[in-house]
C-alpha cells in the first residue's frame, strides 16, 4: 500500500459522482484520513454541486477495504490519476478516471498506441482486415487497444499478439469479470504475452450495458488514433469515432469495412472525412515509424492480400463465423 493508504479506493466508493468529481478530490487530497474525516457537506462544499446519494463513511471505507483485498488476492493493480504512472494521453480528455484497475504491464507511455474496434458481427473481410492490420501495426512497434468484445475487437487483439505487442483491452466490468465469458483465454494470453487488461471499475463489478459508451472514451483516451474497421449504423464503436474527435485522436476507418453491406457507419465516417486505411503502413508513415527489422519485408501487401501463412485460419473464422450467424448460435471466440 502506498502513503495515499485507501485514498482512491475510498474515492472510487463515494456514491453520486462522476468522473471529474473523483480526480478533484484526488487531487486535493494526499491522504485517507483527509477524506474520512470529512462530512458530506465538506464534499459538497468541495465539488460545488449536492450529492443526491446515500452518505455512509464507515460503509465506504468498508467496501474500499474489500476492493483492496480482492485486488491483492487477484493480482490486480490499480493507479491513481496523481500517479506518474498513469498513461499521460487519458489524462489528457475532459473526463479521464480518478483510479484504473489493471492486470498486466501498464502500457509504455513513450510508445504511441491506436485503438482499432468495430462490430461485434463482422464480416469476413472486414475479420481479416482487423487482424492483419493489427499484427501489421505490431511489426511497427504499435500495441493495439481495443475492447474485448466478439467480433473486430477480438481479432485486433489476436493480431497484435501475433505481431508480437502488448495489446491493451479495455474492459466494462471488474478484471475479475471478464465478458464476454467466451474471450476469458484471450484475457489470459493477453497478460501473458505482455500486455495488459484494465478497467475504471473495481473487482467484483459485474458488466453493464452503460459501462460500454464510459469504456470507450478510455480506449479512444489512451490513443493517439483511432481506427474503426466495421461499424452499423447503430454500432458502439461509432461512440468511440466520436469520443476520438472530441479528444482530438487521429480518425481512420478501414477500407473493408467501408466496402462492406454491414458497414453504414464506417461510410458515413469516410463521407465525413476520415482517412481510408487499407493497410499497417498508412498509418505508420503518418506516424513517421517504420516497420522493426525483417518484419518491414512485404508488410504492405501482407495487409493487403492477408498474411499469407494465416490466410486459410482467417477463412476458416470468417466461415464459422457466418454460419454461426445462420444458425443462431454464438460462436465460441
Amino acid at each position: 500500500m502506498n502513503d495515499r493508504g485507501l485514498l482512491d479506493l475510498i474515492i472510487g466508493r463515494i456514491p453520486g459522482l462522476v468522473p471529474a468529481d473523483r480526480v478533484l478530490l484526488s487531487r486535493r487530497f494526499d491522504r485517507e484520513g483527509e477524506v474520512t474525516a470529512l462530512a458530506k457537506k465538506d464534499v459538497e462544499g468541495l465539488l460545488g454541486h449536492g450529492i443526491k446519494r446515500p452518505w455512509d463513511m464507515d460503509a465506504i471505507t468498508a467496501q474500499a477495504e474489500k476492493d483492496a483485498a480482492a485486488a491483492r488476492l487477484q493480482g490486480i493493480g490499480y493507479v491513481s490519476y496523481t500517479a506518474t504512472e498513469y498513461p499521460p494521453l487519458l489524462r489528457e480528455i475532459w473526463d479521464p478516471p480518478a483510479l484504473l484497475f489493471y492486470r498486466g504491464r501498464l502500457p509504455n507511455a513513450a510508445v504511441p498506441l491506436a485503438a482499432l474496434v468495430g462490430t461485434r458481427r463482422p464480416s469476413g473481410p472486414a475479420t481479416a482486415q482487423a487482424y492483419t492490420l493489427a499484427k501489421g501495426l505490431a511489426q511497427g512497434g504499435i500495441p493495439v487497444v481495443s475492447g474485448l468484445a466478439l467480433g473486430i475487437d477480438a481479432m485486433a487483439h489476436r493480431g497484435n499478439i501475433e505481431g508480437g505487442a502488448p495489446t491493451v483491452a479495455v474492459l466494462g466490468s471488474g478484471l475479475d469479470e471478464i465478458y464476454p465469458a467466451t474471450n476469458r483465454m484471450l484475457a489470459r494470453r493477453i497478460v501473458e504475452q505482455g500486455g495488459v487488461l484494465l478497467s475504471e471499475y473495481p473487482p467484483g463489478i459485474q458488466p453493464r450495458k452503460w459501462h460500454f459508451p464510459a469504456r470507450n472514451r478510455i480506449i479512444a483516451g489512451l490513443s493517439r488514433g483511432v481506427l474503426i474497421v466495421e461499424a452499423p449504423q447503430a454500432s458502439g464503436a461509432l461512440i468511440t469515432a466520436q469520443f476520438a474527435l472530441e479528444q482530438g485522436r487521429d480518425l481512420w476507418v478501414a477500407s473493408a469495412g467501408v466496402a462492406s453491406p454491414l458497414g453504414e457507419g464506417t461510410r458515413k465516417l469516410a463521407e465525413e472525412g476520415a482517412g481510408v486505411i487499407t493497410t499497417a503502413v498508412e498509418i505508420l508513415a503518418e506516424w513517421g515509424i517504420t516497420p522493426r527489422g525483417a518484419a518491414a519485408e512485404g508488410l504492405g501487401e501482407q495487409q493487403c492480400s492477408g498474411d499469407r501463412e494465416s490466410d486459410g485460419d482467417l477463412q476458416g473464422y470468417a466461415l464459422a463465423l457466418s454460419l454461426a450467424r445462420s444458425l443462431n448460435i454464438v460462436y465460441e471466440e
